[in-house]
């Protein structure tokens, strides 16, 4: 599926509809900037000598900056720009491989369900699995992320 950046509204979003995000590479400045913004300076995340010694022999992400990262990728694809009301949460959210520096996530984003919404005439809901991965084609992330769209007026 080619890359777009065009929003969309509770109409277009049917089932089986799916979206491609563009490369992000993984910094080093991430990590420092996700520790300082959150306070989390956990070492398996910060500290070069004592991840080298640890289970995966470099320094790993925080699995919630992974998540957060799916969350931008979902941004760079376009379709919630100006449509979406509402990040309502997720049922299920994986995380079954590290991210290191250096590694180059993309994203495949799938409408799984879509619902009316008795309560609001002006936006409903839309359910879309994610599954991130890295250069070597390894899920970093999976999760469905629900969201409140818009109508089209």
């Amino acid at each position: 599926m080619p890359y777009s950046y065009e929003p969309h509204y509770f109409e277009e979003m049917t089932e089986g509809t799916t979206f491609e995000s563009a490369g992000r590479t993984i910094t080093e400045s991430d990590f420092v900037m996700h520790s300082m913004l959150t306070g989390d300076w956990t070492e398996l995340h910060t500290n070069a000598e004592y991840a080298e010694e640890g289970p995966y022999g470099e320094r790993i992400a925080h699995g919630p900056m992974t998540f957060i990262i799916a969350t931008g990728l979902v941004q760079r694809c376009g379709f919630v720009e100006r449509t979406v009301i509402a990040f309502l949460g997720m049922n299920y959210m994986d995380v079954p491989n590290p991210v290191t520096i250096g590694d180059t996530l993309t994203a495949t984003f799938e409408v799984t369900d879509r619902r009316e919404l008795e309560s609001r005439n002006d936006a409903g809901l839309v359910v879309i699995d994610s599954d991130v991965r890295n250069q070597d084609d390894e899920q970093v992330f999976a999760g469905d992320m629900k969201f409140l769209f818009k109508r089209q007026e």
